[in-house]
């Protein structure tokens, strides 16, 4: 009995794995599908910020995000929160965050007195994808 509930169970496991991965190859490079929109396409923001570069998030996801960081040439550099500070003080957390790729080589962790989209002031939470990403967002 137990042998023949594995196998479902395995099966399942791989094909959400798979899912997931596949998930992730389809926002390595610039643009990524819906639900994500160009943060500077909706807000009175630039295209392209210094030291978080191209910004897209998913709406529904807003304010946290996750907010995917692309350079100049739209490869996924960075995943990046945003997390206001009255939020966090009233105990609200933010579980189960998606990442945009699962390598991670560094984290910054800033305040931001807001802008818009977050008005309120809030941390940048920046989780770089590779050891030159945070250079290439910062040109």
């Amino acid at each position: 009995m137990l042998r023949s509930l594995l196998l479902p169970a395995a099966l399942t496991a791989m094909s959400a794995s798979l899912a997931f991965a596949h998930d992730t190859e389809a926002v390595k490079q610039s643009p990524p599908n819906e639900p994500y929109v160009q943060v500077s396409d909706v807000l009175p923001l630039p295209e392209f910020l210094p030291g978080l570069g191209t910004l897209f998030v998913d709406p529904e996801t807003l304010p946290a995000g996750p907010f995917l960081a692309y350079d100049h040439d739209g490869r996924l550099s960075a995943t990046v929160y945003m997390t206001p500070l009255d939020a966090l003080a009233e105990g609200t957390a933010y579980n189960d965050l998606h990442l945009g790729m699962h390598e991670v080589t560094s984290v910054d962790v800033y305040y931001n007195a807001g802008h818009p989209g977050v008005e309120v002031p809030h941390a940048h939470v920046v989780l770089y994808h590779d050891e030159e990403a945070k250079g290439r967002l910062a040109q």
